[in-house]
């Protein structure tokens, strides 16, 4: 069963638990991958749904941030619980140790040694990481790394 798929079934799932909050994310979800097969004009594989999802849980992780900020906590628990929700459908994150070894073993392949490197570095993290790390995490280990 596809992403797309698994993601529908939930959908109908939470129409009949009668879960808004769920129902409604999910249909921001569904929606934005439809959106994106439009702009594409073909239906997207798994590994670009990965994509979309990735994209949404990063938005609302930027919106908590900035709800937070501004003290607006109820706004910003919102946002964290849709940021959830789209979370169960991506691939199990990578701990930031997991991803520290990650840096470690790609700059020893490259022979990479310093800022220079870092886009030929975060090009290979940036495929072996998608949609199980935040890239701001890999590019801040790989600038530690580096510098």
């Amino acid at each position: 069963m596809s992403l797309k798929e698994q993601m529908t079934a939930a959908m109908k799932e939470a129409m009949k638990a009668k879960q808004s909050e769920r129902l409604g994310t999910l249909r921001m979800l569904i929606s934005a991958i439809r959106n994106k097969e439009i702009e594409k004009r073909e239906e997207l594989d798994d590994a670009a749904v990965i994509e979309v999802l990735s994209s949404f849980v990063k938005q609302r992780r930027e919106a908590a941030d900035v709800y937070r900020k501004n003290d607006r906590a109820d706004m910003a628990e919102g946002e964290e619980r849709e940021m959830l929700i789209a979370q169960e459908f991506l691939p199990a994150q990578l701990s930031e140790e997991e991803v520290r070894a990650l840096v470690d073993a790609v700059v020893a392949d490259l022979e990479a040694d310093s800022m220079k490197d870092m886009g030929r570095v975060m090009k290979v993290l940036t495929e072996k990481t998608r949609g199980q790390a935040d890239g701001r995490l890999v590019s801040d280990l790989v600038r530690a790394k580096l510098q």
